[in-house]
């Protein structure tokens, strides 16, 4: 049974998973925009893990403080990685990869926890545990967030790809309106009865498919 932390504690645990979980992504994007021709973020420095180049104070710091203060599920973002979509050999299917990346990267995070979670139950490390369960929690949070059709999230990118270019481009046209549409969707509780059951329903899987 894990202890009850202090609040000080479960910052200080939180605080390595969130970070992580939101510079992946990031980096994931600018890597796979690399391998499509696109070399921007990487000129720019940005296809590094070092967390303080992707650090956005509102999103990184500001929003997951304020959201972990009032106990509900607890998301941020960090800077965007630049891309260029006119580098790309094939824009339209190569934003799409690209936008694929980061929640791939976050699923596959999620993953690489649920392998601390396990050594850290095994030698009964609580602060390790912990940190674990939020790790794997996060990475799929952000994950199915980024999912959301709404620009300029992920899943705006891979759907747009599918429309026909003015289609897309009216689409698209969304984005000015897209953090006042979440904003909205938390602010009401809709996002949280999209997501949580989506969540509960990843986690059950992941706890009961990896025996933990």
């Amino acid at each position: 049974m894990i202890p009850d932390f202090s609040l000080g504690q479960k910052i200080i645990l939180w605080v390595i998973p969130l970070l992580f979980a939101i510079t992946v992504h990031e980096t994931a994007h600018g890597w796979v925009a690399s391998k499509f021709g696109d070399s921007t973020a990487k000129l720019l420095g940005r296809l590094t893990l070092n967390p303080l180049k992707h650090i956005d104070p509102i999103g990184t710091l500001i929003v997951p403080a304020i959201l972990f203060s009032l106990g509900g599920f607890v998301f941020g973002w960090a800077k965007p990685v630049p891309i260029t979509w006119q580098n790309l050999k094939n824009p339209r299917r190569d934003m799409a990869l690209v936008a694929a990346a980061g929640p791939l990267a976050n699923f596959v995070m999620a993953l690489l926890w649920v392998g601390i979670a396990k050594i850290a139950m095994r030698v009964n490390s609580a602060p390790f545990i912990y940190m674990a369960q939020i790790g794997i929690s996060i990475n799929l949070v952000l994950m199915l967030l980024n999912l959301i059709p709404i620009p300029p999230l992920d899943g705006s990118r891979i759907m747009a790809s599918f429309l026909s270019p003015s289609m897309a481009y009216q689409f698209n046209k969304l984005e000015v309106y897209g953090f006042l549409i979440l904003v909205l969707l938390l602010a009401s509780g809709i996002l949280a009865r999209i997501l949580g059951p989506l969540l509960q329903g990843l986690l059950s899987v992941f706890f009961r498919f990896f025996g933990m």
